[in-house]
């Protein structure tokens, strides 16, 4: 099944981007979550075991959304991180995996001794 966004709206003052899908589904997804779970090298690695824990982003806000075709969005941070393509199946990837991926996050953070403050 291919997943198309259909609405896509940020939201400033909660700093959420709500997303919703052309089955009727929808997310609302934090900037600091999708900050530190960007698409980009930076954060993913290049290949396995190279992912990277990105600690201090707790008040980190969207700038600006730039659509790419029609598959995705280019989302600008305000700590000025750019890289990486959000497509619409990653965006509803990260709705489906919230609960799990971000007690991982926050586990991540804890061992390595970081903090989502800056």
């Amino acid at each position: 099944m291919t997943v198309i966004a259909t609405d896509l709206r940020y939201s400033k003052a909660d700093r959420m981007l709500h997303v919703g899908f052309y089955d009727g589904t929808s997310a609302s997804l934090p900037a600091e979550y999708l900050r530190v779970e960007s698409p980009s090298a930076e954060v993913q690695g290049h290949g396995p075991g190279q992912r990277k824990t990105v600690p201090g982003r707790r008040h980190v806000g969207i700038m600006e959304i730039e659509p790419v075709g029609n598959y995705a969005v280019r989302l600008v941070f305000d700590d000025l991180h750019d890289s990486g393509l959000f497509t619409w199946e990653y965006f509803h990837e990260l709705g489906q995996q919230y609960d799990r991926r971000w007690a991982a996050y926050l586990a991540a953070l804890t061992a390595e001794g970081l903090s989502r403050d800056p």
